[in-house]
């Protein structure tokens, strides 16, 4: 006789809920602690954004299942898709499960296979060593705001060709902080209050409505530049029509067209992306660098050991093993996300909760690569846990890039502009100066610092220095 099936166990709720708006003040004022803490309270935990609960996943074998095994439950929605697609519209990150975003994964997966990226890893590299290069000497910089331009520089040549107006790339590159606070202020905020005609809902929908137009005129130029390339006979010719046109003449050309609309909201998606978590990642790898020598050295040897005397090139990227286990670290410590949603289709199972139907489903990236039970001493920047030997206990609660039918399309781009990024900052620059205090934390989109600076030197001697005054 089979045994009597259990009934659900209730789903504990998180402390510290306020009247009217749930647990939007933690989730304003400190949600990475606040995220982490929900582990204690179980595998599944309700939170409630407004009147609204959400079920927050603590478990990465669960998070799994929401987004493979029983990924036909779980539709990509909930309250941070539905304010991102104000911003992003249908992109592919943040359009509905179905016959759309199939089509359009299918069309845009050439952009970025192996082949197809390397082709543009040469002028990628051109393009970050130039910006790089003019960095004057001594001088503290803000690292996050340069590592945003230099990672939209690249993917900008990456995507719409090299001839791109400058005016193009720089107003994109102010928009985008103010316009991501803005976003993220919306999933948070209780929905009446986000729906309110506040001066600061009508800045920001003043921001996306240019950002759009900004990245109609990118289509437009592109578009030109594809119509009037070089025919591709001749090897010359074919090389300067690569350089000029670049990745998105994917999406110009296919044979299922896509509409105006849908070029901008794709192109949005790519290069939010491409500022936002790549930059944000290079900035915390250059922080953990100057506060680990030992990493610092590794690092310097095995650039120098595959370059020796000449300028990187991309097929050195795939030579660097130890960068990208120091850059894998740096995505496990700090995020780069911090908080995913989907939206639960019907009433179904989750472990030993029950989700009932139009329910949001949290998940976050940084809660289960902060577990102790999957990364021991998760506070500790230990690039070695990624070693052949030694990681193959942890990829399950490794979930930066998403995993199943949602995994982010832009993987293999992204491990190649942040190796190319890192290693040129560190060819360039022999001494790296933290200036500013250490940064702290601060969840928006991505896990960004609040505050950092730092100093580019060509020997210690400037920094010796430098701290004399």
């Amino acid at each position: 006789m089979s045994a009597p099936a259990t009934s659900p166990a209730p789903t504990t709720t998180a402390p510290g809920a306020w009247p009217l708006i749930g647990h939007a003040h933690r989730l304003a004022r400190d949600p990475l602690p606040f995220f982490t803490s929900l582990r204690e309270h179980g595998s599944v935990v309700r939170i409630r954004i407004g009147p609204t609960p959400a079920y927050v996943v603590t478990d990465p074998a669960l998070t799994r299942r929401v987004l493979v095994t029983d990924a036909a439950h779980f539709a990509k929605g909930g309250k941070i898709i539905d304010a991102l697609r104000v911003f992003f519209g249908d992109g592919l990150a943040t359009v509905a499960d179905g016959d759309t975003h199939l089509r359009n994964r299918r069309l845009m997966q050439p952009m970025f296979n192996k082949a197809h990226i390397a082709e543009r890893g040469d002028a990628m590299i051109e393009q970050v060593h130039a910006m790089v290069g003019a960095w004057p000497a001594g001088e503290a910089r803000d690292v996050y705001a340069d590592m945003n331009d230099i990672t939209l520089a690249a993917f900008l040549v990456a995507l719409f060709g090299a001839d791109l107006p400058e005016h193009l790339q720089g107003e994109f590159t102010a928009l985008m902080p103010a316009i991501m606070k803005g976003t993220i202020r919306q999933t948070i905020l209780p929905s009446w209050i986000a729906a309110l005609p506040l001066p600061a809902h009508r800045a920001h929908a003043q921001r996306v409505a240019r950002l759009r137009a900004l990245i109609d005129q990118a289509i437009d130029h592109h578009a030109d530049a594809t119509e009037t390339a070089a025919p591709a006979a001749c090897p010359h010719a074919a090389a300067q029509q690569s350089e000029r046109t670049g990745l998105f003449k994917t999406l110009l050309t296919a044979e299922e067209p896509l509409s105006r609309q849908q070029l901008q909201d794709e192109a949005i998606t790519l290069l939010t992306g491409a500022i936002e978590t790549t930059g944000t990642t290079l900035a915390w790898t250059l922080y953990e660098i100057t506060r680990n020598p030992g990493v610092e050295q590794r690092l310097r040897e095995e650039l120098d050991a595959v370059c020796e005397n000449r300028p990187l090139r991309y097929q050195d990227v795939d030579r660097l093993p130890y960068a990208r286990q120091v850059l894998q670290e740096t995505i496990r410590t700090y995020g780069p996300a911090w908080m995913v949603t989907r939206t639960a289709t019907r009433d179904v199972d989750l472990g030993d909760h029950r989700i009932p139907q139009g329910a949001d489903v949290v998940w976050s990236p940084y809660l289960h690569q902060h577990d102790p039970a999957h990364f021991p001493e998760p506070e500790t920047f230990d690039p070695d846990r990624w070693e052949p030997g030694r990681a193959a206990g942890t990829r399950g609660s490794f979930l930066a890039f998403g995993d199943g039918r949602r995994k982010c399309i832009g993987e293999n781009f992204a491990w190649a502009e942040l190796q190319i990024i890192l290693a040129t900052v560190l060819r360039t620059w022999p001494v790296l100066e933290l200036t500013s205090r250490a940064p702290r934390p601060q969840a928006v989109v991505t896990v960004k610092p609040d505050a950092m600076t730092m100093a580019y030197h060509r020997n210690p001697a400037t920094v010796t220095e430098t701290e004399r005054y």
